[in-house]
């Protein structure tokens, strides 16, 4: 079983920067792939991005990539979704989830997630 955290979300301005962060208790955390998925208002819950479990391989969406950036620090438990240059089009609830297996973007195989935090980014 792993827990997840989500925290770091808010209002920020378009072409604005937020890191969020999700800490991780329960199984290992060095076990587990993760990902960070979003939905949005009266749409689908969408991959963002996900980390191998030893961090050396990441992928991120077309949709963010050059602008997002994840990252994983085993020695605490936490796994980072650092978005730079946000636009309107990024608001949503943001979550963390967790897998063991291989580096996976479909969220119907993840088997852990946290609570969900909110980002809006205003015009």
């Amino acid at each position: 079983q792993v827990q997840l955290v989500e925290s770091g979300g808010g209002l920020v301005q378009a072409g604005g920067s937020l890191r969020l962060s999700c800490a991780a208790s329960g199984r290992p955390f060095s076990d587990s792939v993760m990902g960070w998925f979003r939905q949005a208002p009266g749409k689908e819950r969408e991959f963002v991005a996900a980390i191998s479990v030893n961090g050396g391989r990441t992928y991120h969406a077309s949709s963010v990539k050059g602008r997002f950036t994840i990252s994983r620090d085993s020695a605490k438990n936490t796994v980072y979704l650092q978005m730079n240059s946000l636009k309107p089009e990024d608001t949503a609830v943001y979550y963390c989830a967790a897998r063991i297996g291989i580096l996976v973007v479909s969220s119907n195989d993840y088997d852990y997630w946290g609570q969900g935090t909110q980002v809006t980014v205003s015009s």
